[in-house]
């Protein structure tokens, strides 16, 4: 074990924060560190990387171990460029290039001295130790190391050599983190490490620390980043924290298990106990019965000492959304446009048009462009040159993370939402309130002293009350916890406008995105599908591009609905060469060795489905049993259903797993015909 928690306890004030958690973390293992808001993780981390004390309980660390601890605060930086401020989480091995190139003038002057030897040796001894530990510490790589890390971090070649003061916040806590992976601790400490990344960059990061020789401990929000990269996940729930082995996707379905078997057991343990009181109530005072009867008493006193503890369940509120006046079918359309920054020409002629009903995110590298083009799009930004048009009946909403800045931080969260919903009744305003996780006294909270979470809860809660038709979000996610996230993305589900946004959260935009626009180059490319589409064909376009053009062909370029290059292009495309009665035949034979290659995966796949389905039948059949309260009466068969039960789970999800990866093997099969 490189890090022991062992029974720690903390709490502020009266309040407990967490008691008795203990926590194993081998050197290479990634957790996940989970809980609501409030719960304790950044204090946990805060104690494992020693920058608090527990009240009880110790942390150990491996000897010589080394700590890295990426805070979400933004941490001052100034004095240096980008690149150098990089390389001092390199010290050691800068301080070692020091001293070598001292070394290197001294020794050339001890040449040209003629001095006694016996200091040339001496010096050209010790530079040959110091070289050597230079060597073995990367050095002659580190400044290359850095240039790589910062750059899949976002920053571009010609960043690197400006000074840190240049930057806002968010670019400094990118630039934390690189100085974090490039000082390689034994243990990294990230808290949100996502939060102020684009997507490309989080997949960037995602590949990155798979790689990595350490250990990890990560609390974060965003799912799919943390799917593709924990091995096991901490949950603090109620003051206690449970460890799980596997991937978010498997710790979801063990917690699940784990408290349906805590409800089985609650409801044993109160049916005995009920069982017991009625005997007790019935003979307590018969002479024949007082001493049963007071042995049950006993029983009842320690069932109810060993009492199952359930878990608070999380409050969810249900709430119809108001849905936007209905637009025309054109929503927003760019002709034309031009925009510069200076010398930086961002779009050059670009068109794009939006129809009602897409929920569009936008994506591509870092500096591509998205948020200009989402800002022109919403009418924040002006085009230098070229055409806006919006649509019969379009207003336009925009949410980005300074609006939580226009939150009036001295009144209270009902009356900051009250404020914009004239005509509801207060009934209603708490019922907004309760969906976006504002319950209780919460509501009376003043706004100055929200959490940024709770803060951004707020303002999308305040868009909400009678959204325009057209919303344009910019990571409307950031600092929200899963089930907020939940929240917001059942909203954007059910909502019947136009929505684009940009958003690092791979989950949020394979809910709610039902076309992906690419922003690349200066041009908007659109892919009419889901994210997993995109991702395939960009896939696709990629391998081409690296492959080359397996035979020549004449090409066209078409137009879509959307107004933007698509990447698709339709057989009539204009300028595509008719196909020859042997290239058809041709095309005829792939199809059918395509098949034939295929024929085995999909009799594999008719028999998962046949499997599934018996399986879920008989996961049913369990279930059902469970609502009967004799079921329980039976301990051994009890034992048997609940253990078959758990097999079932995990083997349907094993062959839903296969089903998923046939099918898609299929697919791709067949698109590369």
């Amino acid at each position: 074990m490189i890090i022991s928690v062992d029974t720690v306890t903390k709490t502020f004030g009266e309040r407990v924060l967490f008691e008795g958690a203990s926590l194993r973390v081998g050197a290479r293992d990634r957790f996940a560190l989970l809980g609501p808001n409030g719960a304790g993780k950044t204090t946990l981390l805060e104690i494992i990387s020693g920058e608090q004390t527990a009240d009880e309980g110790s942390v150990t660390l491996a000897k010589d171990a080394v700590v890295g601890y990426l805070k979400q605060e933004a941490i001052e930086m100034h004095g240096r460029t980008v690149l150098a401020e990089a390389l001092t989480a390199a010290a050691d091995v800068t301080t070692l290039e020091h001293r070598l190139s001292l070394l290197e003038h001294e020794i050339a002057e001890v040449s040209l001295s003629d001095e006694d030897p016996a200091t040339a040796d001496r010096l050209l001894a010790e530079y040959g130790r110091l070289r050597d530990r230079f060597e073995h510490a990367g050095g002659y790589g580190v400044e290359a190391e850095a240039r790589a890390v910062l750059t899949g971090l976002g920053f571009k070649e010609a960043d690197l050599e400006r000074p840190t003061e240049q930057f806002s916040g968010g670019w400094l806590m990118r630039l934390a983190l690189g100085k974090l992976l490039l000082a390689k601790p034994d243990v990294l400490l990230l808290d949100e490490p996502t939060n102020h990344l684009d997507l490309e960059t989080v997949t960037w990061l995602e590949s990155f620390l798979r790689g990595y020789e350490g250990a990890i401990v990560l609390v974060s929000h965003d799912r799919a980043f943390m799917e593709g990269l924990v091995d096991h996940v901490a949950e603090i729930d109620q003051r206690r924290v449970a460890t799980y082995a596997g991937t978010y996707e498997r710790y979801l379905a063990q917690r699940e298990l784990v408290r349906e078997q805590q409800r089985v057991t609650h409801e044993r343990q109160l049916k005995e106990i009920a069982h017991m009181q009625a005997f007790v109530d019935r003979f307590r005072y018969k002479n024949t019965k007082a001493r049963q009867a007071q042995d049950r008493v006993k029983r009842i006193e320690k069932v109810k000492a060993e009492m199952v503890e359930l878990p608070e369940e999380r409050k969810t509120v249900r709430f119809a959304f108001p849905q936007p006046p209905r637009t025309g079918e054109e929503v927003v359309t760019l002709a034309g446009v031009h925009k510069a920054y200076g010398d930086n020409v961002v779009y050059d002629k670009l068109d794009l048009t939006l129809y009602r009903g897409d929920k569009v995110a936008l994506v591509g590298p870092n500096g591509a462009g998205k948020s200009t083009l989402l800002k022109m799009l919403a009418g924040v930004l002006e085009p230098d040159a070229g055409e806006r048009r919006y649509g019969v009946h379009v207003d336009v909403a925009y949410f980005a993370q300074h609006q939580l800045e226009a939150l009036d931080g001295a009144k209270s969260v009902f009356d900051e939402l009250d404020a914009v919903a004239p005509g509801w009744t207060q009934a209603e305003v708490r019922r907004l309130l309760g969906a976006f996780l504002f319950s209780g006294d919460d509501v009376n909270k003043h706004v100055r002293v929200l959490s940024g979470g709770e803060r951004c809860r707020l303002a999308l809660a305040k868009m909400l009350v009678e959204p325009a038709p057209f919303l344009c979000l910019d990571e409307p996610t950031n600092h929200l916890d899963i089930a907020s996230s939940d929240v917001l993305e059942a909203a954007l589900a059910q909502f019947q406008g136009t929505i684009v946004l940009i958003t690092h959260d791979r989950h949020l935009i394979r809910s709610v995105a039902n076309k992906i626009v690419e922003v690349r180059g200066g041009r908007s490319t659109v892919f009419p599908g889901d994210y997993d589409y995109y991702l395939f064909k960009r896939a696709k376009l990629d391998a081409e591009v690296q492959s080359g053009p397996a035979a020549p062909v004449i090409s066209a370029r078409a137009r879509s609905r959307d107004g933007a290059v698509s990447e698709e292009q339709g057989p009539g495309a204009p300028g595509v060469a008719r196909k020859t009665k042997e290239q058809k035949r041709a095309e005829a034979e792939v199809r059918n060795r395509t098949y034939r290659a295929t024929r085995e995966n999909r009799g594999r796949l008719a028999e998962l489905e046949s499997r599934i389905a018996s399986g879920q039948h008989r996961h049913d059949e369990i279930v059902s049993l469970m609502a009967d309260p004799s079921f329980y009466e039976d301990p051994d068969a009890f034992s048997a259903a609940m253990k078959e039960y758990a097999e079932l789970k995990s083997v349907l999800a094993e062959m839903e797993r296969e089903w998923i990866e046939l099918a898609d093997s299929i697919e791709e099969a067949e698109a590369g015909e």
